[in-house]
Protein backbone atom coordinates (compact mmCIF):
# COMPACT_ATOMS: atom_id res chain seq x y z
CA UNK A 1 0.00 0.00 0.00
CA UNK A 2 1.10 3.42 -0.87
CA UNK A 3 2.12 5.91 1.85
CA UNK A 4 2.44 9.30 1.94
CA UNK A 5 6.14 10.90 1.16
CA UNK A 6 7.86 14.02 0.59
CA UNK A 7 7.15 15.83 -3.03
CA UNK A 8 3.96 13.70 -3.62
CA UNK A 9 0.95 15.23 -4.73
CA UNK A 10 -1.77 13.81 -2.13
CA UNK A 11 -5.63 14.22 -2.75
CA UNK A 12 -7.78 15.05 0.46
CA UNK A 13 -10.62 15.94 2.32
CA UNK A 14 -10.16 18.50 5.19
CA UNK A 15 -12.48 20.01 7.65
CA UNK A 16 -10.66 22.86 10.19
CA UNK A 17 -12.61 23.59 12.73
CA UNK A 18 -12.23 25.48 16.00
CA UNK A 19 -12.05 24.30 19.66
CA UNK A 20 -16.05 25.51 19.75
CA UNK A 21 -17.07 23.31 17.06
CA UNK A 22 -17.36 26.49 14.54
CA UNK A 23 -16.40 24.88 10.89
CA UNK A 24 -14.23 27.64 9.13
CA UNK A 25 -13.31 25.29 5.92
CA UNK A 26 -14.46 22.44 4.33
CA UNK A 27 -13.24 20.55 1.47
CA UNK A 28 -14.91 16.76 1.11
CA UNK A 29 -14.39 14.30 -1.64
CA UNK A 30 -16.45 16.28 -4.05
CA UNK A 31 -14.52 19.03 -3.63
CA UNK A 32 -10.96 17.83 -2.34
CA UNK A 33 -7.46 19.60 -2.01
CA UNK A 34 -4.61 18.86 -3.59
CA UNK A 35 -1.50 19.76 -2.17
CA UNK A 36 2.42 18.57 -2.51
CA UNK A 37 4.24 17.56 0.22
CA UNK A 38 6.56 19.73 0.96
CA UNK A 39 5.79 22.68 -0.89
CA UNK A 40 3.84 24.83 2.29
CA UNK A 41 0.64 25.16 0.49
CA UNK A 42 -0.69 24.02 4.17
CA UNK A 43 0.58 24.61 7.17
CA UNK A 44 3.71 22.41 7.93
CA UNK A 45 2.26 20.59 11.21
CA UNK A 46 -1.07 19.53 8.73
CA UNK A 47 1.67 18.27 5.88
CA UNK A 48 3.77 16.99 8.80
CA UNK A 49 0.53 14.78 10.16
CA UNK A 50 -0.01 13.69 6.63
CA UNK A 51 3.45 11.49 5.85
CA UNK A 52 3.04 8.49 6.35
CA UNK A 53 -0.71 7.74 5.72
CA UNK A 54 -2.34 5.87 3.31
CA UNK A 55 -5.32 6.18 1.17
CA UNK A 56 -8.69 5.56 2.98
CA UNK A 57 -6.80 6.80 6.54
CA UNK A 58 -8.13 9.33 8.43
CA UNK A 59 -6.60 11.75 11.46
CA UNK A 60 -7.33 14.63 13.48
CA UNK A 61 -4.58 17.32 14.07
CA UNK A 62 -4.42 20.43 16.13
CA UNK A 63 -2.44 23.61 15.29
CA UNK A 64 -1.21 26.37 17.82
CA UNK A 65 -1.68 29.68 16.97
CA UNK A 66 1.85 29.71 16.27
CA UNK A 67 1.90 27.21 13.57
CA UNK A 68 -1.27 28.78 12.49
CA UNK A 69 -2.50 32.54 11.76
CA UNK A 70 -0.25 33.89 14.65
CA UNK A 71 -1.23 34.96 18.00
CA UNK A 72 -3.98 37.66 18.35
CA UNK A 73 -1.86 41.25 18.76
CA UNK A 74 -3.67 44.33 20.01
CA UNK A 75 -1.02 46.50 18.24
CA UNK A 76 -3.57 45.75 14.87
CA UNK A 77 -6.19 47.45 16.29
CA UNK A 78 -6.63 50.79 15.34
CA UNK A 79 -9.24 53.41 16.38
CA UNK A 80 -10.69 55.58 13.23
CA UNK A 81 -12.93 58.85 13.10
CA UNK A 82 -16.31 57.93 11.92
CA UNK A 83 -15.87 59.97 8.99
CA UNK A 84 -13.47 58.16 7.33
CA UNK A 85 -16.33 56.10 6.06
CA UNK A 86 -18.05 59.18 4.83
CA UNK A 87 -22.32 59.34 4.43
CA UNK A 88 -22.76 56.41 2.58
CA UNK A 89 -22.06 53.44 4.80
CA UNK A 90 -23.70 52.35 7.77
CA UNK A 91 -20.63 50.48 9.70
CA UNK A 92 -21.69 47.33 11.66
CA UNK A 93 -20.17 45.57 14.37
CA UNK A 94 -18.29 42.06 12.01
CA UNK A 95 -18.29 44.20 8.63
CA UNK A 96 -14.92 43.98 7.07
CA UNK A 97 -13.53 46.82 5.29
CA UNK A 98 -10.87 46.95 3.19
CA UNK A 99 -8.52 49.77 4.08
CA UNK A 100 -5.53 51.24 2.59
CA UNK A 101 -2.75 51.13 4.61
CA UNK A 102 1.12 52.70 3.51
CA UNK A 103 3.54 50.31 4.15
CA UNK A 104 7.26 51.42 2.43
CA UNK A 105 6.30 53.89 0.64
CA UNK A 106 3.57 51.58 -0.76
CA UNK A 107 -0.09 51.98 -0.61
CA UNK A 108 -1.89 48.35 0.15
CA UNK A 109 -5.58 47.51 0.49
CA UNK A 110 -5.71 45.85 4.11
CA UNK A 111 -9.23 43.91 5.07
CA UNK A 112 -10.13 44.81 8.56
CA UNK A 113 -13.10 43.76 10.93
CA UNK A 114 -15.25 46.43 12.69
CA UNK A 115 -15.09 45.16 16.06
CA UNK A 116 -17.08 48.72 18.31
CA UNK A 117 -18.89 51.43 16.96
CA UNK A 118 -18.96 54.56 19.12
CA UNK A 119 -20.34 57.80 18.43
CA UNK A 120 -17.31 59.18 16.98
CA UNK A 121 -15.41 56.65 16.07
CA UNK A 122 -15.04 53.00 15.42
CA UNK A 123 -12.48 50.30 15.91
CA UNK A 124 -10.98 47.91 13.72
CA UNK A 125 -9.13 45.01 13.72
CA UNK A 126 -6.53 43.89 11.23
CA UNK A 127 -5.81 40.35 12.24
CA UNK A 128 -7.10 37.80 10.80
CA UNK A 129 -9.93 35.76 12.25
CA UNK A 130 -8.07 32.95 12.92
CA UNK A 131 -5.47 34.47 14.44
CA UNK A 132 -5.14 33.07 18.44
CA UNK A 133 -7.20 30.53 17.66
CA UNK A 134 -6.05 26.41 17.82
CA UNK A 135 -7.58 25.02 15.01
CA UNK A 136 -8.51 21.19 14.52
CA UNK A 137 -8.29 19.41 11.38
CA UNK A 138 -9.92 16.46 10.63
CA UNK A 139 -8.05 15.23 7.07
CA UNK A 140 -8.68 12.15 5.42
CA UNK A 141 -6.16 10.83 2.10
CA UNK A 142 -8.35 9.99 -0.91
CA UNK A 143 -5.25 9.56 -3.28
CA UNK A 144 -1.39 9.53 -3.66
CA UNK A 145 0.52 10.33 -6.89
CA UNK A 146 4.28 10.20 -6.97
CA UNK A 147 5.94 14.00 -7.26
CA UNK A 148 9.53 13.99 -8.57
CA UNK A 149 12.16 12.81 -6.42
Amino acid sequence: MKHVQQNDIVTISCTGKLADGTTFHDSNESEPLVITIGSHDIPPTLEQALLDMSPGEQKRVKIEPDEGYGPRRKDLLQTLDRTTLGNTMTPQIGMVLSLKVAKDGQDHQIPATIVEINNDTIIVDYNHPLAGHNLFYDISVISIEKGPR
